[in-house]
């Protein structure tokens, strides 16, 4: 999956940290970042030197690399008029193709949405400071703290024997097949979240939840909880057509899925198929 990075480890623990010449950074335009890519289509980002003027903000490291977010727009016209520089989507990491750099993002744009969303109290209105010795955001005025927002959403994987149901959204860029999948709601276990996902996605009951891996996806702010369950009863789908454009049964036999080593969703379908569950 995305965050599995082979003997690289991210270290998210806030450090007091002054960005250095070589140092990493994430400079977003809504949902798009500025990354340089060279002759052969290699992508990296820019580095501290190449923002000068700049408050650069610190967010972790992997491994030795560490990686900050521009919190203003003081160098932006010098970063444009790069001649190695584009803009890719945060939301659409695959294109990558480099996985560091993949996670590092999503995780980045985790918390560039917090900050851009948190830069005044929502409990009194005034401008808040960031914590001195952990990430947190500070209200000077009423003293407020504020946290990274993370939300549980779960994905399921609801089997009836040799079979598998398979959706596809409605009105998203993303069109392969995915699992149906949900929010965690106020006062509800992930579990019951299954059950209740299921029911409301495509009509159906199910039984035998069991948790397979967890997720994190940055870009939408969310811990994702994968789980694995089974049919109670009749295989009739009633499809919710506000949220799916497909919801059928798939028999593993007639799946043709790889492991694209990026997604939770991906890897379940993939399990299924090879017969692990």
């Amino acid at each position: 999956m995305i965050q599995d990075l082979d003997n690289k480890k991210l270290y998210n623990e806030y450090e007091k940290r002054e960005a250095q010449t070589g140092d990493l950074v994430f400079y977003f335009e809504k949902d798009q970042m500025f990354i340089k890519v060279d002759g052969d289509g290699n992508p990296s980002l820019p580095t501290a030197a190449d923002f000068p003027k700049t408050r650069l903000q610190y967010l972790f490291r992997i491994e030795e690399n560490h990686y900050f977010l521009a919190m203003d727009d003081d160098d932006a016209d010098a970063i444009k008029a790069m001649p190695d520089i584009t803009k890719s989507s945060a939301r659409n990491l695959r294109d990558l193709k480099h996985k560091e750099l993949a996670f590092a993002a999503a995780t980045a744009y985790h918390l560039y949405q917090w900050y851009r969303d948190n830069q005044f109290c929502g409990r009194c209105g005034f401008p808040t400071q960031h914590g001195s010795g952990e990430r947190m955001l500070k209200c000077p005025s009423c003293g407020n703290s504020i946290y990274p927002k993370i939300a549980p959403a779960v994905i399921v994987a609801l089997t009836d024997g040799d079979r598998i149901m398979m959706t596809k959204y409605n009105g998203r860029a993303y069109k392969r097949y995915a699992l149906i999948a949900g929010f965690v709601e106020i006062g509800e276990t992930a579990e019951e979240t299954v059950i209740r996902e299921v029911r409301e996605e495509v009509g159906l009951k199910a039984k035998n939840v069991r948790y397979y891996k967890s997720q994190p996806w940055g870009t939408e702010q969310d811990l994702l909880l994968g789980y694995f369950c089974e049919l109670d009863g009749d295989d009739t789908v009633t499809m919710d057509e506000d949220e799916l454009s497909t919801a059928e049964w798939v028999h593993r036999d007639d799946m043709n899925m790889e492991d694209d080593g990026f997604s939770l969703t991906r890897e379940m379908m993939v399990a299924f198929q090879k017969g692990e569950f």
